[in-house]
């Protein structure tokens, strides 16, 4: 299947962790990339480097936040997603975190994301994929997508990001 975790609210990453501990727990094979986070950066990222090693990687450059950046994102990306390719032929899911952060920033293209759901669906392998704005071409292809709506949080206060809430 191809699942997306989409929407402005909090918890697309920790639906993607929870997802893969899910698929843990059944003896499946899981690999989880990270493509806008660096390594060290979230709480998941110990965890998850614990129970999966060499199966999880975050590839990223921090958020892209001035246009000189690009080509280094854009090369960040393009190794996250070989990485990818290479897992796909021996994990049962792939999780591919702020992908969709990813492509709405231009530094992951369309055809390459419709390439890892047609190899995803080719090798039998669960694909999950998480960002804002999950266009509407993707939604349309997936199997299950979920949009967190936010209601409330607490930054709109003024409080700062937690450690084991945000990252």
């Amino acid at each position: 299947m191809i699942l997306v975790y989409t929407g402005n609210g909090k918890g697309k990453t920790s639906a993607c962790t929870g997802q893969a501990v899910r698929a843990l727990g059944q003896g499946m094979t899981v690999a989880f990339g990270q493509f806008m986070k660096r390594d060290g950066q979230a709480g998941e990222q110990a965890m998850l480097t614990q129970w999966l090693g060499q199966r999880f990687l975050a590839g990223g450059c921090g958020f892209l936040r001035h246009e000189e950046d690009r080509p280094a994102h854009r090369e960040a990306a393009l190794r996250v997603l070989e990485w990818a390719r290479q897992q796909m032929a021996e994990a049962d899911m792939l999780v591919l975190d702020e992908s969709l952060y990813a492509f709405g920033a231009g530094i992951l293209l369309r055809e390459e994301i419709e390439e890892l759901m047609a190899l995803a669906r080719q090798q039998d392998t669960h694909l999950v994929l998480s960002g804002r704005n999950a266009p509407d071409w993707l939604v349309n292809a997936a199997d299950l997508v979920t949009s967190m709506t936010e209601i409330k949080h607490p930054w709109r206060e003024g409080i700062k990001a937690a450690p084991g809430i945000e990252y």
